[in-house]
């Protein structure tokens, strides 16, 4: 979900070109969510159409514009490799100025010179070394998402860095490390809670965390105004 409110303020409110491999999800699946944050609508009843016709129907409306407008190129084949994915890049590069690539996730993407024998570090290795080419070569920013190892579930609290799944080489070749954390004890329950974005590395910059509000329903990430009650919308937090 941070993922693709990142990727959707980018193209719509700063007209970023932007491109999302999406190995896990459709791409009727990322539309799906991106309409749900930009219009405000609970996603089970944009999904199911069981909507209040007369003011949720308008939004979806007013939102689909921005959204069709907005230079976002989806790319959801499955078991995508970076061969295919520069090929992808370097085409809209050079026709859309393209400024921001999403991969989601990196574990699911198929290495190229390892072998099906080698084992996962060794692929996800691969894989990490090649996105950080990938960004170094077209000068673009590139978001990789990660899986954690269950190491975090059994012991417990928030994510550290070691706890990157299958491969320590993720850490050392980005740039910025960042976790989304939420308690599970929360008040808020569920679908709707406090978020910490933990920054455990930053290259360039401070580390440090960012408090946010999970929506599940809309599948978004918003801003939290700290003098407001916990819950309290009414002053209309923006998207992150």
């Amino acid at each position: 979900s941070l993922a693709l409110d990142i990727a959707r303020n980018a193209a719509i409110r700063h007209n970023v070109p932007t491109a999302i491999f999406s190995l896990e999800m459709s791409t009727q699946q990322l539309v799906d969510r991106m309409l749900s944050a930009e219009s405000k609508v609970d996603a089970w009843r944009l999904r199911t159409g069981a909507l209040n016709l007369e003011e949720e129907f308008g939004r979806i409306t007013a939102a689909l514009d921005p959204l069709s407008k907005a230079p976002l190129y989806i790319d959801d084949q499955a078991a995508n490799n970076i061969l295919k994915i520069r090929s992808v890049v370097r085409r809209l590069k050079h026709e859309k100025k393209l400024g921001l690539v999403i991969i989601d996730y990196l574990q699911l993407m198929t290495p190229v010179h390892t072998k099906g024998g080698d084992n996962m570090v060794q692929q996800i290795t691969e894989i990490s070394h090649s996105l950080k080419q990938l960004a170094k070569e077209f000068d673009i920013p590139v978001i990789a998402l990660s899986q954690l190892s269950r190491a975090v579930e059994q012991r417990g609290g928030k994510p550290r860095l070691s706890d990157l799944r299958d491969s320590g080489s993720i850490e050392q070749d980005a740039d910025v490390v960042m976790f989304i954390h939420r308690d599970q004890n929360d008040e808020g329950g569920g679908k709707k809670q406090n978020a910490e974005i933990l920054i455990e590395k930053h290259r360039n910059g401070p580390t440090g965390k960012i408090d946010l509000f999970f929506d599940g329903d809309k599948s978004s990430f918003l801003s939290i105004d700290h003098s407001a009650q916990f819950g309290d919308f009414n002053n209309n937090p923006s998207v992150f």
